[in-house]
C-alpha cells in the first residue's frame, strides 16, 4: 500500500482509486428506490436511516431486498473493477465505497450503517469469506430475531475468515469494515443491552 502522503507521481492512482469507490458507494440507493416507488423521503420514515431496514418500513419487502442488492452491489463493483488494477486499488476501492455509504456528501454525510455494502466488499474481496459473514448474518437473525446483533456478530468474525482464507490486507480491509459497522450501530448496541432492541418481525 503506498504512502498517502508520498509522490503524487505516484500516489495518485490510489488516492483516484480511493475517490470513484468513494462516490460509487454514496449513491444512495434505498433514497432513490423509495422515491421513484412513490414513498416519499425514507428519511422521513421510522429511523431515518437510508438502508434496507428502514427501507422495509415502507411495507415493500422487495424495494428493501432491492435496496441490500444494489447497496451490496456498488461496494463488490467497486472492489472488483478497481481489483482489475491490482489488490491495493482494489482494497482501496472498497473502503472508499464504504466510506461513500456511510458518510455519503450528497446527505451532508449522513448516510446508511453499512451492512449490505460492508457484506457486498467481502464477497468480492474473497467470496468464501464473505459468503461465511452472509450465513453468519442469517443463523444470529434466526436464531435472536435482532438484525442489528445479526450485523454485528456477522461483521466481527469476518476478519477471521478473511484471516483463514484470503491474506492479511483483505483481512485489514474486513477489520476496518466491522469496526466502523460497530460505531454506526452505536444506538443499536446501546438498545440491546437494554433490551429494547427492535426484534426482526417474521409476519406483516
Amino acid at each position: 500500500m503506498p504512502d498517502p502522503m508520498g509522490d503524487l507521481n505516484y500516489t495518485w492512482p490510489f488516492l483516484a482509486a480511493a475517490a470513484l469507490g468513494y462516490f460509487l458507494g454514496s449513491v444512495p440507493f434505498g433514497l432513490v428506490l423509495t422515491k421513484l416507488a412513490g414513498h416519499g423521503d425514507i428519511r422521513q420514515i421510522g429511523s431515518g436511516n437510508i438502508g434496507a431496514t428502514n427501507v422495509l418500513r415502507t411495507g415493500s419487502k422487495g424495494l428493501a431486498a432491492l435496496t441490500v442488492l444494489l447497496d451490496g452491489g456498488k461496494g463488490a463493483a467497486a472492489f472488483w473493477v478497481a481489483g482489475l488494477l491490482g489488490p491495493d486499488m482494489a482494497v482501496l476501492a472498497g473502503g472508499g465505497a464504504f466510506l461513500g455509504h456511510l458518510f455519503p456528501v450528497s446527505l451532508k454525510f449522513r448516510g446508511g450503517k453499512g451492512v449490505a455494502t460492508a457484506l457486498g466488499i467481502l464477497i468480492a474481496a474473497c467470496w468464501e469469506a464473505g459468503l461465511l459473514a452472509c450465513l453468519t448474518w442469517l443463523a444470529v437473525a434466526a436464531a435472536f430475531r435482532y438484525s442489528s446483533l445479526a450485523a454485528l456478530v456477522s461483521l466481527a468474525v469476518a476478519p477471521a475468515y478473511m484471516w483463514y482464507l484470503a491474506d492479511l490486507q483483505r483481512t485489514e480491509l474486513a477489520a476496518f469494515l466491522a469496526i466502523l459497522v460497530f460505531v454506526r450501530h452505536h444506538t443499536n448496541i446501546r438498545r440491546l443491552l437494554k433490551r429494547k432492541e427492535s426484534r426482526i418481525k417474521l409476519k406483516p
